[in-house]
């Protein structure tokens, strides 16, 4: 057993993919190590007990990485850490400074928007401190090259994928509350769960693939959950009105739902009410998808994902086990392939079996296991 300090500014109480991940990182390292955490206002009451947290201001950015600097060094000089983690590049300074102090191993995990932040003071000044860290850990073998390709050491760059709650292969009845009360009976329900973000290219998806759909499966209705992004470190976004306006003039505004943000019971009973999990995420330089948890997730449910094969996306949807995977920004090949998913749907058993190889008691001993490198 080792003792770790974590240091990371994703963490719930804040949703999304990363604040969710960190989350259970810790949870899962607690089973191995001795684990102290250093995250934002809010993260004690996220962790089990017995785990120690420091919380420090979430915003400004410049008041929570100094509240991270001091905090962490007030614990590391108490602790005396073996090993020091961050949950993203945005703390790699924070981390590598502190692991030196103190003779410990420096860690960090990357997501790979946090590697190509197009600001230069970024590219200056934090992804020195990446490279010079013992152990990199990337979601995706996408990322894991951007790491290298920006100096890391192939070496001490490593693959973890994220990893998802399991759930149990659920009935889609149990969906029918979710389909009644958004008037979606007898409806073929497309699903979007994350952050509007511009990446995610929902806007696009509503302007050139979903009238193709529409033509062939009229009964067809986009469902968006999610709402702009927040606290992101570099996120340009696609407002709900925005995506709407696309979708009136696109002739298709009556087929999609934008329901914003939900709770987990509504967004549990929205997996199990959609036909198809779709995912247009656009190719933009120095804005990757890094992995693409949210089509684990869907799986985890027994629902396929019709996706473009960019960035760590080509990690989380393989072709015939849990979706398709279509040529980027191929807006035909796009919707001939979720028209295809649709009349012949992949069986839900092999889908939920995908997703079960990303559990996150896997990921966990997977990071324990680099830590100890």
């Amino acid at each position: 057993m080792k003792k770790i300090l974590v240091i990371t500014r994703n963490f719930p109480p804040v949703l999304g993919g990363m604040e969710r991940l960190n989350g259970q990182l810790v949870e899962e390292l607690a089973k191995y190590h001795a684990i102290s955490v250093v995250a934002p206002e809010g993260a004690r009451a996220q962790v089990s007990a017995g785990i120690e947290t420091h919380e420090v201001a979430l915003k400004p950015l410049w008041r929570c990485l100094a509240g991270m600097a001091w905090r962490g060094l007030l614990c590391a000089w108490k602790w005396r850490p073996e090993a020091v983690f961050g949950g993203s590049g945005l703390v790699a300074p924070i981390v590598w400074c502190l692991a030196r102090v103190f003779g410990a191993r420096a860690f960090v995990y990357v997501h790979g928007l946090d590697l190509t932040v197009p600001h230069p003071v970024y590219q200056v000044v934090w992804l020195p401190f990446v490279r010079r860290m013992d152990g990199v850990i990337a979601n995706s073998g996408v990322t894991r090259q951007i790491a290298i390709d920006l100096g890391a050491r192939p070496e001490r760059v490593f693959v973890v994928n994220p990893g998802v709650a399991e759930v149990p292969l659920g009935d889609t009845r149990q969906g029918q509350g979710f389909r009644e009360r958004y008037g979606l009976e007898d409806k073929k329900v497309l699903l979007s769960v994350g952050r509007l973000a511009a990446r995610k290219g929902l806007r696009e998806f509503v302007q050139e693939a979903l009238p193709l759909i529409v033509a062939k499966q009229p009964d067809v209705v986009f469902v968006i959950i999610g709402t702009e992004p927040k606290n992101a470190l570099f996120a340009e976004a696609q407002s709900p009105a925005s995506i709407q306006a696309a979708a009136d003039a696109a002739g298709v505004g009556a087929h999609i739902r934008l329901l914003g943000s939900v709770t987990d019971e509504v967004l549990q009973e929205a997996f199990l009410a959609a036909d198809l999990h779709v995912f247009p995420v656009r190719h933009i330089p120095n804005n990757p998808e890094g992995f693409g948890m949210v089509a684990i997730e869907a799986a985890m449910y027994g629902v396929a994902t019709a996706a473009y094969a960019t960035g760590g996306v080509v990690d989380a949807v393989r072709n015939g086990e849990n979706g398709l995977l279509v040529e980027p920004a191929n807006a035909q090949a796009l919707a001939d392939a979720i028209v295809t998913l649709l009349d012949s749907p992949l069986p839900k058993a092999r889908v939920h079996a995908f997703a079960m190889q990303f559990s996150w008691e896997n990921f966990g001993s997977k990071i324990s296991v680099l830590l100890c490198f």
